[in-house]
């Protein structure tokens, strides 16, 4: 597989790939541990039933039960994030970790059912590209119209994307997610 972030050799038998037919079975007999390692916003929205919430962006293996009995199954939206996760769980000592080979995208293409809130928010992310694209067309507009000053806007709009993608943090998220129905989560 690939070497995790202490540089320890993580081989391909320890992370496992399950397909949703196999899993849905797993669920069925009660034997597994569903994690999903998605933010609050995209299990609000839609999970697999039976799943626990554990964000790969504040993950902590120690909620994770460790139970002999079940199997530990993680999934994210496309298995990008879940593979991180299970990188992760193997450095604090798993043996072996299975994850959803293609995420929720797959479970929902293969039919599998799907628990779903169509009242939660869109996710975050969906509403800050809504937010900065709106603010670049608009500034964009503006400036070919109004005023060549309202290309700052489209400039500072870029700029904050990037300083996002660099620093890992979006001041436009934190301030989205303070909006009220962002806090209903």
């Amino acid at each position: 597989m690939t070497t995790s972030q202490n540089f320890t050799s993580i081989s391909e038998s320890q992370i496992k790939l399950i397909d949703a037919q196999d899993l849905k079975e797993l669920i069925e007999r009660q034997a597994v541990e569903l994690v999903d390692v998605r933010e609050a916003d995209e299990f609000a929205s839609e999970r697999i039933d039976g799943a626990i919430l554990v964000p790969l962006s504040k993950f902590d293996s120690r909620q994770i039960l460790n139970n002999p009995d079940k199997q530990v199954v993680l999934y994210c939206r496309s298995g990008n994030r879940s593979t991180r996760a299970a990188e992760k769980l193997i450095d604090a000592g798993y043996a072996e970790v299975t994850h959803l080979k293609g995420g929720i995208m797959a479970w929902r293409s293969q039919g599998m059912p799907i628990k779903a809130n169509k009242n939660a928010p869109i996710s975050i992310m969906r509403q800050v590209q809504i937010t900065a694209g709106s603010l670049v067309f608009f500034g964009t507009i503006l400036s070919a119209t109004v005023s060549p000053w309202f290309m700052f806007l489209t400039g500072f709009v870029g700029a904050g994307l990037m300083f996002a993608g660099i620093s890992n943090t979006c001041a436009m998220a934190n301030l989205l997610s303070m909006l009220p129905y962002n806090k209903q989560r």
